[in-house]
């Protein structure tokens, strides 16, 4: 790959990469605000602005350092601070703040199909918008099929942390300590394929969801 294609490749992926990451930052902080933990609003994290997002080492450096070694480029945001202790029912309402991430997601990975079906059917020369599309697309749907892998500190393991009984509940979430362990199996994992047709598969099923949800609006453009 050339130059000029690396560069046009990053013009095309910076935008639906920088709001992925960051709204799905920004729904964590704005469900547990509304569940009483007003941490992240207190510390100017509520926001859509991908800047106050955006961690140095784990959403830039990181992703360029796993591609250059040949692993698949994953990266992280700057956490969105949450002090489940504030919650009005800690317990159960971490779940609905874990959720909140994957749920922002879904929703940017069907706003953009619904990008590239108007580009595809009523722009065919906005060869630019309709791949920025597709690349918002595969982000969205893969982070959100991602993040639902129930291991904390992913988003999936805080969900069932929050569902789970007592004492189970405890003792599940008391795997997050070793959450960079996890997080370094996991691209091993992905590495090796081990986890290709987990996320291929849910990736599949999350855009077949969006398909199923647009068909009446494709209808249309068709």
């Amino acid at each position: 790959m050339n130059t000029d294609s690396i560069v046009q490749a990053i013009v095309v992926a910076i935008i639906p990469v920088l709001f992925a990451i960051s709204l799905h930052e920004a729904a964590h902080g704005y469900v547990a605000r509304y569940f009483g933990d007003p941490t992240a609003a207190n510390e100017g994290r509520l926001s859509l602005n991908p800047i106050r997002h955006i961690d140095l080492f784990g959403t830039i450096l990181l992703p360029l350092m796993l591609n250059s070694v040949g692993f698949p480029a994953l990266g992280y945001a700057k956490p969105v601070p949450v002090d489940y202790a504030r919650l009005r029912n800690p317990k159960k309402q971490m779940a609905f703040v874990a959720v909140a991430g994957p749920a922002a997601n879904f929703l940017m990975g069907l706003g953009w199909m619904v990008v590239w079906y108007v580009f595809t059917y009523t722009m065919p020369s906005g060869d630019f918008f309709i791949r920025m599309a597709e690349v918002g697309l595969s982000v969205n749907s893969a982070m959100l099929v991602f993040n639902l892998i129930p291991l904390p500190p992913l988003d999936g393991g805080r969900i069932v942390t929050g569902i789970l009984p007592e004492p189970w509940s405890r003792q599940f979430g008391s795997i997050e300590r070793y959450g960079i362990f996890i997080f370094i199996a996991l691209i091993l994992m992905m590495k090796f394929g081990l986890l290709n047709g987990f996320l291929a598969t849910g990736m599949t099923i999350v855009q077949d969801i969006y398909s199923t949800l647009l068909a009446p609006f494709i209808s249309l453009l068709q």
